[in-house]
């Protein structure tokens, strides 16, 4: 078979659990696209969407942080949080962009950390709209 079992795990649940063709994750150095057989490694990854192919169906699924875990036949990733798309509540993902970027062009001297956690708040909500509304695939 021309497949992997992908999972994707989270300290509350398990997410996904299925066998696909292909996987897209950004990590910390940029895009990686995992296929069948992939050499093994594990690579932090960055807030962004995960793209996901299987049986000619491509679907997106919004992961915050985390680590991705390439075995021989199965890839793991260890996120802090996941959605899939139908799990996405847009409106509460649009007001949490909208305050995060009101504390970003509001900022005077303000902690770094309160600028940092606002710059996260804003990447998780992008992520979970472009999920959400199908624009996430790679």
């Amino acid at each position: 078979m021309n497949t992997f079992l992908l999972e994707i795990v989270t300290p509350e649940h398990l997410v996904y659990s299925k066998q696909v063709n292909s996987l897209t994750v950004r990590g910390v150095e940029g895009e990686l696209g995992i296929l069948p057989g992939h050499i093994p490694l594990v690579t932090p990854l960055q807030v962004a969407p995960l793209s996901v192919k299987s049986n000619g169906v491509t679907i997106s699924i919004a992961v915050h942080g985390g680590f991705v875990e390439v075995h021989k036949d199965k890839v793991t990733v260890l996120a802090e949080s996941a959605e899939l798309p139908t799990e996405i509540d847009v409106e509460r993902a649009e007001a949490a962009r909208e305050r995060a970027e009101r504390r970003l062009h509001s900022r005077s001297k303000q902690d770094e950390i309160d600028h940092r956690r606002a710059e996260l708040a804003l990447q998780r909500a992008v992520t979970r709209i472009k999920v959400s509304t199908g624009k996430g695939q790679q």
